[in-house]
Formats: structure tokens, sequence, C-alpha cells
């Protein structure tokens, strides 16, 4: 009994050790004798110890967190800038086989990249076009992480933090161009009512007896108000006919 039990838990060990099962998410890459077989599961396969060698590699997307990174940007103003970056594995053997460790590779590549982009814009478009910036760092990425099996999905900018110094400088900034916009508004509301005024001077002139009635009405609203002056409505027409007479006694 003991002849035939050594072999037999001698089969067993190796059959077990010869069995893997990987996950819908996961997949094989088989190497026979150091040279690249194939890209085997999911599910259960069979690996032959000291022959073939097995490296999972995971499918699902990966977030990685980019470090805060000194920037300069193009107006000479130094940030700080962080980002986070999502990417996934779509070829198993050029993830293994092209790079020693595509994940640690991909960190370090995003952080040149996202300093490189970032110092060929202004503080300002770092602030405000944000879309843009992630889009073109995202597909400078997914262009260099491609030989490597590497899609890189998307690219976020979280913060850009600025020194106290700059704060106040584009608080004073902002508040510069709120006072600039009110003075424009306030000239423009100018503008259109002296043009108003110049319409309604226009139409007067046409017809004096608009101009009596402006000026009673003027004389109307003025006496609404608690004053011990008087107001006496002076007839245009007289007044026309004293100019008439003081023309002829001039002649």
């Amino acid at each position: 009994m003991v002849a035939y039990l050594a072999p037999l838990l001698f089969v067993l060990a190796f059959v077990a050790m010869s069995i893997r099962i990987l996950p819908e998410y996961q997949r094989g890459v088989v190497f026979f004798l150091g040279r690249f077989q194939a890209v085997k599961g999911p599910g259960l396969i069979i690996v032959i110890p000291g022959i073939q060698q097995m490296v999972r590699v995971d499918l699902r997307i990966i977030t990685l967190d980019v470090p805060s990174q000194d920037v300069i940007s193009q107006d000479n103003v130094t940030v700080r800038v962080n980002a986070v970056l999502y990417f996934r594995v779509v070829d198993s053997a050029k993830a293994i086989i092209q790079v020693e460790d595509y994940y640690n590779a991909t960190s370090q590549l995003s952080q040149t990249t996202l300093r490189s982009v970032l110092g060929k814009h202004d503080l300002d478009e770092m602030l405000s076009e944000r879309d843009r910036l992630n889009k073109d760092i995202q597909e400078i990425i997914d262009a260099q992480t491609d030989s490597w099996g590497i899609k890189v999905t998307n690219v976020e900018i979280k913060h850009v933090d600025l020194n106290e110094t700059m704060i106040r400088a584009i608080a004073r900034q902002a508040e510069a161009e709120r006072e600039r916009r009110a003075k424009v508004i306030h000239a423009e509301g100018e503008l259109q009512a002296s043009q108003k005024l110049v319409e309604a001077a226009d139409v007067i002139s046409t017809n004096p007896s608009a101009l009596q009635l402006r000026y009673l009405q003027t004389m109307n609203d003025m006496s609404q108000k608690s004053s011990s002056t008087l107001f006496f409505p002076f007839p245009f027409d007289l007044s026309e006919a004293f100019k008439t007479i003081g023309k002829k006694n001039k002649e």
C-alpha cells in the first residue's frame, strides 16, 4: 500500500499545482520554457509546473492617483497640480512583454506629461479650460501607452493649488474686472439715455404744444412735494408775442 500511495500522492500534488482558476476579469499570460505561448482564461486552465509559467493580468479599469506636480505656467506662475488617471489593459501579452511594470510606467509617464502639457498654457487656461487640457493629456498618454497594450480612458485634473500671494492677486484682478464691467454698463446706459433725450427733443421741437404739455406735467410733479415755492405757468404763445415785439422794437 505504501508503494502505491506515494506515487498517487505525487500525482495528486502535481495536478493540484497545475490547476489555475482565473475569474472573468483576469487573463493568464503563459510562457513555455521562457517563450511566450498564449493568453488563457478565464476559467480553469492547466499550467505544467517547471515547464510553463503564468502571469496574471487584471483587465478592470485601474484608478491611478497622479501625485502633485510643480508646474511653471507659460506666464511664469508656479502652481501645484494633481490629477487622476483611469486606464485598463487591452492586450495582456503586450502589458507583460513590452514593459517591465506597466502600472509604474504609466504613473511616471502621466506625471511627466502633466507637467509638459500644463507648462504650455497660462494660469487662466488652467483654471477655466480644464476639459480641453484633460483631453489633451489623455490623448498624449494614450498614444504613448498603446504599444504597451494600455488604453487610457480618462484623465481629470483635480486641484490647481496657488500660493497666498497669487490668490490675492487673482482676487484683485477679479475686482478690477467687475469694476470695469460696471463702468462699461453705466456708460452704455448714459449713451442710451442721451439718445432717447435727443429723440424726445426732436419730437418736441416739431410740435410746440408737446413742450407746453411737458412743462405743465413737470409743474404738476413738483406740486406733489411739500414746498413753499409757487410756480405759475407761462404760456408759450405769450412768450412768442414778446419775442415778436422785441424784434420789432430792435428793428
